[in-house]
């Protein structure tokens, strides 16, 4: 499923124009990205929870070059299902 079929969706069940529920996905969309860019996690009840993580620095390989590298850590943003939600999906 896309932003667009997703809006369409929205669209439909609630009745208002694609146009301002477009807006209103883009808006969550942009305050989800600032709040983790800024380190702070997003909690939606019964939905689930978007979270900063911290990974550890490490040691990769090129093997095409056969050299070593280091990666530093660094944060990633990940996203972890309420209860509720997975098992709906499980019970499909």
């Amino acid at each position: 499923m896309t932003k667009a079929d997703i809006v369409s969706e929205i669209a439909k069940s609630t009745g208002i124009d694609k146009n301002t529920v477009l807006a209103s996905v883009e808006s969550f969309m942009s305050v989800v990205k600032k709040s983790l860019s800024e380190g702070e996690n997003v909690y939606l009840r019964g939905f689930g929870s978007f979270v900063v993580k911290r990974r550890a620095q490490k040691t990769a390989r090129n093997i095409s070059k056969n050299t070593t590298m280091i990666i530093p850590e660094h944060d990633i943003p990940s996203f972890k299902p309420a209860r509720v939600f997975m098992n709906q999906v499980a019970n499909k």
